[in-house]
């Protein structure tokens, strides 16, 4: 988005400043509001959706517009947006009028976490569940953390919090490249890969973005990165203007994971630290890429000297974050799991998990393309991964704010596949799963979009066909 040029706020805190956030309901944009709240400050905001994020908000004490009104804005200091909005918002436009200073969500969340041990959690993939991971191991440990986490964490349900400790945890989303902002102390970087095709042309784009976003921590701290994944390691072994820290199944890892055992619910693996063991991870959240997420987490803990029997107590008891791999319900033996993975790597991984947690059921998969660009680019790709499910019905894309590529459809994946179906129309596509299911299936709604709409919509339909 191209945001008219306006002021920009010169000062170092927020205190005692009246700010404004266009799209406060979003998951990022309402975590930022909730810790302004609690530093005190005054807030407002609008969106164009209810929520219950914006009762939440407003009881604790936000001013809440339910629409974009360009009147919004008028009498605050400060305006804040994501990329998401359009630079046609009439709460933009109105502030460039007033020449009110305003801001990405990237450069509020920077401000915010001054005067803190500020750590950064990146990748393509697995960013939220990592965030959500370092928080709860962290707290263990007897620290209370700030976090700000683009999902909500199931221990608090909260998807932000002002801690009292040194520390603040920010997911870093390089989706638009606006995490070069964050300056952090430390970061885990978890994977580095294609992905958000409408603003890196390339995979040496997304690279690029990396290596600036990894030359903006402090020299006295550290970069975490996965040695298992060649994005991820490529990053790593690059940088020279502060320490670094691997981990995974690699030989070379500071953190080396092995002796590795997944399980239908979960895993377990013996970490290693600089040729040390240190104890063994255990989870209760399935998949191999968790077990890379918890080995990093642990890292992260280790390399600030945290004691890694806490550490590893926290993520025992990590029962994972909103929307991944998120256990909706369980109807006469057939689990409805919700996730939020779209890009064909995330699904690939997914299904693996999903195919053990199946066990001798089956998976029944309804996946939901997110922007055409995506669908585009890695049409063969989705195609290759959802074919790992047992039965496929396909929506339509979920444009995000892109407009439609002619000829790109998720109707496209499905021809591809060799076991898929284009069903556009919701209430069919939840009919077909509720017909198909048998007791011991799992079925699982993918996407990052409004596909987690209907896994209430199977139990309940579900709970009627079973009586």
């Amino acid at each position: 988005m191209n945001i008219p040029k306006v002021a920009l706020f010169s000062g170092d805190s927020f205190l005692g400043k009246k700010i404004h956030f266009i799209g406060i309901g979003g998951s990022g944009m309402s975590g930022l509001a909730r810790i302004a709240l609690t530093d005190g400050i005054e807030v407002s905001g609008s969106d164009a959706k209810d929520s219950s994020v914006l009762t939440a908000l407003t009881a604790l004490g936000a001013k809440i517009y339910k629409s974009h009104q360009s009147s919004n804005v008028d009498g605050v200091d400060v305006v804040i947006y994501s990329t998401a909005i359009s630079a046609n918002n009439p709460e933009i436009i109105r502030a460039e009028e007033l020449g009110l200073p305003m801001m990405t969500r990237a450069n509020a969340l920077a401000m915010l976490m001054r005067g803190s041990t500020s750590i950064a959690i990146a990748g393509t993939h697995g960013k939220t569940t990592t965030s959500s991971m370092a928080t709860v191991a962290f707290q263990s440990c007897g620290i209370d953390p700030s976090f700000a986490i683009g999902g909500t964490l199931t221990a608090s349900g909260a998807n932000a919090h002002r801690g009292s400790g040194k520390f603040f945890i920010a997911e870093a989303d390089e989706s638009d490249g606006s995490f070069v902002a964050y300056r952090p102390n430390a970061a885990i970087v978890t994977n580095v890969e294609h992905d958000h095709v409408d603003y890196f042309a390339t995979p040496a784009d997304v690279m690029r973005i990396f290596k600036d976003f990894v030359s903006t921590i402090s020299h006295d701290g550290f970069l975490i990165y996965c040695n298992d994944d060649p994005g991820s390691r490529e990053l790593g072994e690059s940088v020279s203007s502060c320490s670094t820290y691997s981990y995974g199944t690699a030989t070379d890892s500071d953190l080396k994971i092995d002796q590795i055992e997944l399980t239908p619910q979960g895993s377990r693996a013996r970490a290693i630290w600089k040729g040390s063991v240190v104890g063994q991870l255990q989870l209760e959240v399935p998949g191999h890429h968790n077990l890379l997420n918890a080995a990093g987490t642990l890292a992260l803990g280790l390399a600030y000297d945290l004691n890694p029997l806490s550490l590893i107590h926290g993520l025992h008891t990590f029962r994972g974050a909103g929307r991944r791999f998120e256990l909706i319900a369980t109807v006469n033996g057939v689990r409805i799991v919700d996730d939020y993975g779209h890009h064909p790597t995330e699904i690939s991984v997914t299904l693996d998990a999903a195919r053990r947690y199946a066990d001798s059921g089956r998976v029944l998969v309804i996946f939901q393309p997110h922007r055409y660009s995506r669908t585009k680019a890695f049409l063969n790709e989705f195609a290759t991964a959802l074919d790992k499910a047992d039965e496929v019905v396909l929506l339509e894309v979920y444009a995000a704010s892109e407009q439609p590529i002619p000829g790109v459809s998720a109707a496209q994946i499905a021809q591809a596949m060799s076991h898929g179906q284009f069903i556009p129309n919701f209430a069919e596509a939840a009919e077909r799963m509720i017909a198909s299911a048998k007791p011991g299936d799992v079925i699982l709604t993918l996407g990052a979009g409004d596909v987690n709409s209907l896994a209430p919509i199977i139990a309940d339909g579900l709970a009627k066909r079973f009586g």
